[in-house]
């Protein structure tokens, strides 16, 4: 298992917008992503799921994937949370 923390720094927090692309990027790998947030686990590549965490901004996230490109999957959607979603 391969797990990271990532802060959520977009004005707006996890709102729709990012969490499709959240879970869209966890789509295209084979490992199994799931986003942790106190005590709660919800599946990446499910928008509702992550709709449920309510990640305002400066929320701690940690990303944990299992899986044969795990470490990819959780690099991949660190990079993602750290440049805002590419939102703002």
């Amino acid at each position: 298992m391969v797990e990271k923390t990532v802060t959520i720094q977009n004005a707006h927090g996890l709102h729709v917008r990012p969490a499709t692309k959240l879970a869209d990027l966890a789509g295209k790998f084979k490992s199994q992503v799931t986003i942790h947030k106190d005590g709660q686990d919800v599946a990446a590549r499910s928008i509702i799921e992550l709709l449920t965490l309510a990640a305002a901004q400066g929320t701690q996230l940690k990303i944990r994937a299992e899986g044969p490109d795990a470490a990819e999957a959780v690099d991949a959607i660190e990079k993602l949370v750290n440049a805002r979603f590419g939102l703002d």
